[in-house]
């Protein structure tokens, strides 16, 4: 349902984020499938914006200089950059990063799991560990 051209930046915007904080480039499109279905303008009514639905007001420092939240490159760089804290701050917990990026979200870890798991399937990969301990322990 995007444009090859919009496909192919947020996939670069991906793969350029996932080596640069060392994550799962699956993580990344599982994250930025449940915050935002890859709609690139999204906005919250908390106002977090873009792909990973960054929130200004949560992280000034990060979004400083009128920063565009809609371009891809920014956006995942941002959010990888602010998950990535998260995930060295948790020593590695997923859930518990995850649950801090999305706010204390309920079931926000095991959407971010389907969201792997689907993307796994179709990339042919591997799934990451944390999906299959998410998708059969109860959250």
């Amino acid at each position: 349902r995007l444009a090859r051209s919009e496909s192919n930046a947020i996939a670069r915007a991906v793969l350029d984020a996932a080596n640069r904080f060392a994550m799962s480039p699956v993580l990344l499109l599982g994250v930025i499938a449940t915050e935002s279905g890859f709609n690139r303008r999204a906005v919250s009514p908390a106002g977090a914006k873009g792909l990973m639905q960054v929130l200004p007001s949560a992280h000034p420092q990060l979004v400083s200089g009128g920063k565009d939240l809609s371009d891809p490159v920014i956006n995942v760089t941002i959010g990888s950059s602010i998950l990535r804290g998260y995930l060295d701050d948790a020593g590695g917990d997923m859930n518990s990063a995850l649950s801090r990026y999305s706010g204390g979200g309920k079931g926000y870890a095991r959407r971010v799991a389907l969201h792997m798991q689907q993307f796994s399937e179709r990339l042919h990969t591997q799934p990451d560990p944390f999906v299959k301990v998410s998708l059969v322990e109860p959250r």
